[in-house]
């Protein structure tokens, strides 16, 4: 898997008996055990390739998530497959997705679902599920919408229920948000709030894929692929949702020793201390960090964490938790350069 930060290669090589390959129908139904489930889950990347060229690092950190139950925001400029990508996803897993577009006119009952009279029911009022009922919702285009619709997924994503009219309704599982937003476009939008900033586990930049990756994407295009007919691409289940139960509960076993729990803590502590950021990682962002490091030394077949993986997680988790102060911001400080600094001071523990 590729590393979600976009800048580090993976930590370690996986096991030759756990490569997937979507030629081994055994990978789409795996018998049993912790190989089986690694197996299943790191399938998705090559399922998900059948479509979507160059993005495996953006793959790797939704896996990651899938795994630790977190939810995902997407950076990128349009037409770099944000959309195909969750889509196809949702296709390799087996699970229900559903994709709504924010605009400013965009209600929260819109998302979350509304009373509506029951024309069979008496005259009485029965609660009409919306999108966000569904295993990976897609919030297009989040910051396009005002913070009162922003605000409708805070319950949904922190507690995994949806209330209305004082009843409480759990939403299925698993259940992931990934949202997009565009970092170009300024007029029109209305950036998220901190709070609702720091329920996203990670922040994944999508960038533009790389000379040889766009021929790629070209040459699919000429040989007749529609990447909005999955159908027709091949793309099949190779994962399900007791595949990342299985993992999830590996996850959980894998070993963290005391000296890399005191390297997470050092490396959140030293973004409050860095004198170009306003308002530094909080103890939740460390605990996300944990919880994905976790993750990503189970995907590369590693029994505890390392200082590497760590590292390989840092920006994807804690880019988005830190504001940098307006005036260094308008010279180009970013939270990346910010993390790239603390990463090189912070010792790191052997």
């Amino acid at each position: 898997m590729s590393d979600p930060s976009g800048d580090r290669p993976p930590p370690y090589a996986r096991p030759p008996a756990v490569q997937p390959s979507v030629a081994q129908p055994s990978v789409a139904q795996p018998t049993g055990g912790d190989d089986a489930a690694r197996s299943a889950v790191l399938a998705l990347r090559d399922e998900v390739g059948k479509v979507v060229v160059g993005q495996d690092a953006v793959l790797s950190g939704l896996v990651a998530a899938l795994l630790v139950r977190g939810h995902v925001l997407l950076e990128g400029v349009p037409g770099v497959a944000k959309t195909l990508l969750v889509k196809t996803l949702a296709r390799a897993l087996s699970v229900d997705f559903s994709r709504v577009q924010f605009t400013p006119d965009l209600m929260p009952s819109d998302v979350t679902g509304q009373l509506v009279l029951d024309p069979e029911g008496g005259g009485r009022f029965r609660f009409r599920e919306g999108p966000i009922f569904t295993n990976l919702f897609l919030a297009d285009e989040i910051n396009r919408t005002p913070p009162k619709t922003q605000s409708a997924l805070l319950e949904a994503m922190e507690e995994r229920q949806v209330s209305a009219e004082g009843a409480a309704r759990a939403l299925p599982d698993p259940f992931l948000v990934i949202a997009t937003q565009n970092p170009v476009e300024q007029e029109g939008t209305y950036p998220l709030p901190e709070a609702q900033l720091d329920r996203f586990m990670f922040k994944l930049v999508v960038g533009y894929p790389s000379f040889e990756q766009e021929t790629e994407v070209l040459a699919r295009h000429h040989r007749g692929l529609d990447p909005h007919d999955l159908d027709a691409a091949g793309v099949r289940p190779v994962a399900t949702p007791a595949d990342l139960a299985a993992g999830r509960s590996a996850v959980d076993r894998v070993v963290v020793e005391p000296d890399v729990l005191g390297y997470i803590v050092a490396v959140c502590r030293a973004t409050r201390d860095a004198p170009s950021v306003e308002l530094g990682v909080s103890p939740r962002g460390a605990t996300a960090l944990l919880h994905a490091a976790k993750a990503w030394a189970w995907l590369s077949g590693s029994p505890y964490v390392r200082p590497d993986e760590v590292k390989a997680m840092a920006k994807a988790v804690l880019r988005h938790r830190l504001v940098v102060r307006p005036e260094l911001e308008l010279e180009g400080v970013t939270s990346d350069g910010v993390l790239d600094n603390v990463l090189a001071t912070v010792p790191t523990p052997r």
